[in-house]
């Protein structure tokens, strides 16, 4: 699969990257993004996005090296963030499922995220307490609104 096109969309991202004898097995990177419950300041969120690992590398502890490594190198933002097709790596890390209704933020309206869509968060320093339960938007974006 060609990556390029999809990593081509992420203005300002921090790729973190995993070698093993000097080639490109695993990656993630985040982007800077507002996320939100109601009546409470925006919150400055590493979102994560393109955690991948080469099929020849999974399984050998690249991807939880990658996502440590970034967990540590965004210990300044409110939130860490991500909307996982697979979850069993993010929970063992310390991720959470945020259980409240999803929506995108538009200049005019909130527009709900269909329920099958999942958010992850990861409590950071700065990261403020939290109701799960509560409703979470996100400022809009082009291509994946989450």
């Amino acid at each position: 699969m060609d990556f390029e096109p999809i990593l081509n969309t992420f203005e300002d991202a921090t790729h973190v990257m995993g070698y093993s004898q000097g080639k490109l097995v695993s990656h993630a990177l985040w982007v800077t993004r507002w996320l939100q419950c109601p009546d409470a300041p925006a919150l400055r969120t590493a979102y994560v996005e393109a955690v991948a690992t080469h099929t020849t590398a999974r399984r050998m502890g690249f991807a939880t090296a990658v996502m440590r490594s970034l967990a540590t190198s965004i210990h300044d933002f409110d939130l860490g963030a991500l909307s996982p097709s697979e979850t069993s790596l993010y929970l063992r890390l310390g991720w959470e499922f945020w259980r409240g209704p999803l929506a995108i933020r538009t200049p005019n309206a909130l527009l709900p995220t269909p329920e099958e869509e999942k958010v992850m968060i990861l409590r950071l320093p700065n990261t403020p307490p939290l109701d799960l339960d509560l409703p979470l938007s996100a400022d809009w974006r082009e291509g994946e609104l989450w």
